[in-house]
Parts: structure tokens; sequence; C-alpha cells
């Protein structure tokens, strides 16, 4: 496993993790198939200690999953750079989490619809009026005629980086280093 080796940006806070983990908003699929990386950013969900994603039963990703559990998941988040009078010394401030895991496709109805239902949680909460219902998963089709599958990654190693935003120091527009 690897680890970071700037060890004072390390966050080891499991809980902080895990809220970073429910609200940020895009992770990035990282698989292969032989010696070809694909990486594709994708909207998940934090849930029962694992990430969930879907899309198209068919096509590249669901070819290099099949052929290849062992994936990558990562997702950061830039909140701003930190400024400084010495132009070397200006930084990023942001959280990362990189998540080495297995990846598995969602067979059991229950389990997929309570993983979309979270992800529906996440990224519209409070839209829809009723639960969504296991047969709408087991039913839908995209514009292309391919099935939704669910994948689960179950996590292997999760490293996670920060570096916390300075508020005095922070970049606006029309700053100027005085």
């Amino acid at each position: 496993m690897f680890t970071v080796r700037l060890a004072k940006r390390e966050c080891t806070d499991m809980s902080k993790i895990e809220y970073f983990l429910k609200r940020a908003q895009t992770g990035f699929l990282g698989m292969s198939l032989g010696n070809r990386p694909y990486v594709v950013p994708m909207n998940y969900t934090w849930w029962n200690g694992a990430i969930y994603v879907h899309g198209a039963e068919e096509g590249r990703r669901a070819q290099c999953l099949r052929a290849n559990a062992n994936v990558c998941f990562t997702i950061g988040e830039y909140y701003g750079t930190i400024t400084s009078p010495i132009p070397a010394h200006t930084d990023t401030a942001y959280m990362s989490v990189v998540i080495d895991g297995r990846a598995s496709f969602v067979t059991d109805i229950a389990e997929a619809t309570e993983a979309m239902q979270s992800m529906l949680d996440k990224y519209v909460p409070g839209f829809y009026d009723q639960p969504l219902a296991s047969s709408h998963v087991e039913k839908y089709r995209s514009s292309l005629g391919s099935k939704t599958a669910i994948m689960k990654i179950d996590p292997i190693a999760i490293v996670a980086k920060e570096n916390a935003p300075v508020q005095e120091k922070m970049f606006h527009p029309g700053m100027k280093n005085r």
C-alpha cells in the first residue's frame, strides 16, 4: 500500500473522511484493461462503508470491471488558494481521498435499490415524495436501451490528504500582496 509522502497532510480521522465522502460530489473511477488505463468521472454515494456507482450494464467501464475488479476511486475538492508574500509558498487548500478497492456488480435488488436511494438522497434531497421502488431499479433502461448496473467498490485501503483553508490568507478577486 502507498503512504502519504508529505505526512503533515495525511488525514487519518475516519469521521472526517466519511463526512467528506458523503458530501463531495464527483469521484473518478480508475480501472485498467490489460495495459490500458481508463478513468471516468462518476456520481457516487458512500453508503454502508462502500462506494456505490451506477451506469450502463454494457460498455467500456463494464468491460473493464468484468475483466479486472481491482480499481482506484479518487475524490478531491478544491477549497481555494492560500496566498503568501513569497510566490513559491502560495498553496492550495483541499481535501482528497484515494480508495483502492475491488468492484463488483450488485445483484441483490434490495441492496441496489437502497444504494440508489442513498444517491438520490445525496444529489436531490427531498425532491421525491416517495422512496425509490425496487421495480424501477429492476426495469429501468437508458435511452440507448441498456440496463442500469449498480456497482459496489469495497475498500481495501483508504488514504486521505488535506490542507485546510487559512481564512485570512485565502485569495479572492481583487486581492493584492501588500
